[in-house]
């Protein structure tokens, strides 16, 4: 099932395109990376796909059914305030705003669900600490935890790894299978890390100065476009 199409996608800043002629699918349980230089519009097209850039050109639809309730997202690092003066559970709850709407205080069913994220992401133990306290890994969980308090069909990651150590990476990828394959989270992903990328996920979408890609991994691997770009990291 379809949850994003997009068809000849374009999206502009100040009249300066910065994304065109995008086209690419996201199905139910895809996991998605979206790789390529800085510049190429990476987070510009997540900004779209949360609605919260409209396109200059071509058409974006979400699948039928697929609420943007559904849809949960981590944001880069330095996009957070790391100095915010809450509790891990405070931090992690306030993932089910939307859902509570004007309605005073918490529910025993999103209350459960908070714990239940503690509890999957390793970081139960660390529920009554500051959010301020905590390292860039275990920031990094309790920010996962909290969306998905809010998502249960899709999570957008803009760079979640950036600023973590190669231990901390790793660990964060293994949740990300553990997501993925164990409980269908459909996942789409912005990585600067292209070799990460092609060995966890099942589709990339490369965006280049040069054009772009979209396929499964292996086709990725294969293309001339895939060999260039892997064969660039490999050197470096």
């Amino acid at each position: 099932m379809s949850l994003i199409t997009c068809t000849s996608l374009a999206f502009s800043y100040e009249n300066q395109t910065v994304v065109s002629g995008l086209s690419f699918q996201v199905n139910e349980g895809d996991y998605l990376c979206i790789v390529g230089e800085n510049g190429t519009g990476k987070t510009t097209l997540i900004r779209g796909l949360l609605g919260l850039k409209k396109p200059s050109g071509g058409r974006l639809l979400l699948g039928e059914g697929l609420r943007s309730t559904q849809i949960g997202y981590v944001p880069q690092q330095d996009a957070v305030q790391k100095d915010f003066p809450a509790s891990v559970q405070e931090v992690v709850l306030s993932g089910c705003l939307n859902a509570r709407g004007l309605l005073p205080g918490y529910s025993a069913s999103q209350k459960k669900r908070a714990a239940q994220n503690l509890e999957l992401l390793g970081i139960k133990d660390l529920k009554n600490r500051s959010f301020q306290e905590l390292s860039g890994g275990q920031r990094q969980r309790v920010l996962l935890a909290r969306s998905l308090c809010a998502a249960s069909r899709m999570l957008l990651l803009d760079e979640p790894t950036t600023g973590l150590d190669p231990i901390a990476i790793e660990e964060f990828y293994g949740l990300m299978d553990v997501l993925n394959r164990e409980h269908h989270m459909t996942l789409i992903m912005v990585s600067h890390a292209i070799r990460e990328a092609v060995e966890h996920a099942d589709h990339i979408l490369h965006l280049s100065h040069e054009g772009s890609f979209f396929g499964t991994t292996q086709e990725y691997e294969n293309s001339e476009f895939g060999r260039k770009f892997l064969g660039e990291e490999e050197r470096r």
